[in-house]
């Protein structure tokens, strides 16, 4: 029996999680939940599984975190809050199921310093794919990561299509039901770009030796290459159960969470290079990523006002990344790594986003 404490138990992740556990309640015990802001829910799903402890906010996850038994914390809260929760579970030698991917990429070093081997197990469908897909050779026999994309709801777009983009259009993704921001960063392919700078960190490859391919079917969730010219995929239809259970009981399969693949009907799965003129992203990423320190949160935050910026009307789709890149280009990091820089950081960041949407506006 796994005791697992969810953060973020009302969003996408949490309460497909919840969905794993009510499925098998004789090898999962739910030790506690935390939520955002949606109380109601929330009491619901403590009153459904007999929970006692439950939190609302990330500064009460965080306490959640130290104050509860479990054996795993799923961390499933959506940004850069979910950093704190992160470090703390890191702390308290907990078994850490990251589905909240900011606080890898903007804690970098904080975080991975804290992580003991096999500590941090990933939910993403990608890096969970990794993950499996590594089980096939040893760490010197990798020749290179290929994470998927599904190409957003933008594919096959040039640049100069993507001008006059609505909002509505950016959330209409092909295959993931997701947040506003999440799918947006879908849309730009930022959230790519962020996939690459955590399968960095988790697995220690180089970022000369991340590939990022376009493949609209979603089925290959990413692929690893070996020195000998094996290419070993995990392919499944896309459902976040399966990654989310893998979280859970890593390296343990959980029976009947998913459907597998009809080999039985005729399918085709397609695989496109990246349009980096179209999608800068991606090679964005890997320059902050490389430059390290604060500079991902820097990304990530000044990512998040200019995605707010769009949606409210005040900057078209293409000054999304255009903000992204001024403010990267501005910074200048501390000589200190440390949560109180991180924020310091990332305040910054969203003030100088704020200021360069607004003299695009001004323009």
């Amino acid at each position: 029996m796994r005791r697992v404490l969810i953060l973020g138990s009302t969003g996408s992740i949490g309460t497909q999680a919840l969905d794993v556990i009510r499925a098998h309640r004789d090898r999962f015990e739910v030790a506690g939940l935390s939520a955002g802001s949606n109380r109601a829910l929330l009491d619901a799903q403590a009153a459904e599984f007999g929970v006692a402890r439950t939190a609302l906010g990330a500064i009460e996850a965080e306490q959640l975190v130290r104050d509860v038994e479990a054996d795993v914390v799923l961390n499933g809260i959506t940004g850069s809050v979910g950093l704190g929760p992160t470090l703390a579970a890191l702390e308290a030698g907990r078994v850490l199921a990251l589905a909240n991917k900011e606080s890898l990429i903007v804690g970098g070093d904080l975080v991975t310093a804290l992580a003991a081997p096999g500590q941090i197990v990933p939910v993403d469908s990608e890096h969970s794919a990794l993950a499996q897909a590594l089980r096939s050779g040893t760490a010197d026999e990798v020749r290179r990561l290929v994470l998927t994309a599904s190409g957003g709801p933008f594919r096959g777009r040039s640049r100069d299509a993507l001008a006059d983009v609505t909002p509505a259009q950016a959330l209409a993704h092909p295959t993931w039901d997701m947040g506003r921001v999440v799918t947006t960063n879908s849309a730009t392919l930022v959230n790519k770009g962020l996939e690459v700078i955590e399968a960095h960190l988790l697995f220690g490859v180089p970022y000369d030796d991340i590939d990022v391919v376009v493949h609209p079917q979603s089925i290959v969730h990413s692929m690893v290459e070996f020195v000998d010219g094996s290419t070993i995929a995990q392919a499944s239809p896309p459902d976040m159960r399966l990654p989310i259970s893998l979280g859970l009981d890593w390296p343990h399969r959980v029976a009947g969470i998913g459907k597998p693949l009809d080999w039985t009907v005729a399918a085709s799965w397609t695989f496109e290079p990246l349009d980096e003129d179209a999608f800068p992203s991606v090679g964005l990423a890997k320059r902050v990523g490389r430059a390290g320190a604060t500079y991902p949160a820097v990304y990530n935050a000044a990512n998040e006002q200019a995605v707010d910026a769009f949606h409210e009307g005040r900057l078209p789709f293409l000054g999304i990344l255009d903000t992204v890149e001024r403010v990267v280009d501005a910074h200048e990091a501390p000589t200190e790594l440390t949560r109180e820089s991180l924020a310091d950081a990332e305040s910054w960041a969203r003030d100088a986003a704020d200021r360069a949407i607004a003299a695009s506006v001004a323009r």
